[in-house]
């Protein structure tokens, strides 16, 4: 089956946001900054709980109760950013493109699989498969631990039973989720362009469209329309 291309709704971008053509805008400033206010309070919150649960850092760091106070208030706050940025239009429409799954993402997960990194055998649109999965994996994760959280923190919310088992829970789940942020931050070291494209907001058309090409596909005809 052909891969269709991904429809998008994002805006097309203003006057003077396209450098020459080479290069294209892939996100807004609304979303760089979600990403950067997210990613530095799960940062925070991964850190201060390493001081929290290993013996060598907790003695290094020392200030125990600081750090828990730090680690209660980054877990609590982590979700904020997401949820101030759904009044961005764009972002609400990547948000639809991270939640739609389909034919060609499953062909992009059976080549990573099988360790095919053919180009033609990796269709992506704006967001690959890769991607899809870690937003959705991540985004649970944060509400999981935000309540589990709250659990232990607030001991009087739940019988004894509960916090235990919340506290099993969130001790493990945060153990993968320190995995697979190592995971993300390998991918991101891997690939200067894709970090260029989440720092300024703009990416090389060729790695667009080399990367991603249904959502160049579909940009580069809705381009043409307009023009």
């Amino acid at each position: 089956m052909t891969p269709q291309p991904e429809r998008t709704t994002a805006p097309a971008p203003r006057a003077g946001e396209r450098d020459g053509g080479s290069r294209v805008l892939r996100f807004s400033p609304a979303e760089r900054w979600i990403h950067r206010t997210t990613a530095l309070l799960l940062g925070a919150c991964v850190v201060s709980a390493a001081c929290l649960y290993l013996p060598a850092l907790a003695e290094l760091v020392g200030l125990r109760a600081l750090v828990v106070t730090v680690h209660e208030w980054t877990g609590i706050l982590t979700p904020l950013p997401v949820l101030l940025g759904l009044v961005s239009r764009a972002f609400r429409a990547d948000l639809t493109r991270l939640n739609r799954f389909g034919p060609h993402d499953r062909r992009w997960l059976r080549a990573a699989l099988r360790r095919d990194h053919r180009p033609q055998e990796r269709p992506a649109g704006k967001f690959n498969a890769g991607q899809k999965l870690y937003a959705g994996y991540i985004a649970g994760a944060v509400l999981v631990m935000a309540g589990t959280g709250l659990l232990m923190w607030f001991t009087g919310l739940a019988p004894l039973v509960w916090r235990t088992s919340a506290t099993f829970v969130h001790d493990w789940l945060a153990l993968a989720i320190g995995i697979v942020l190592l995971g993300h931050i390998g991918k991101a070291l891997a690939d200067p362009e894709a970090r260029r494209g989440m720092r300024t907001g703009r990416v090389e058309r060729a790695w667009a469209a080399r990367e991603h090409p249904l959502w160049r596909t579909d940009e580069d005809a809705r381009e043409r329309r307009e023009h």
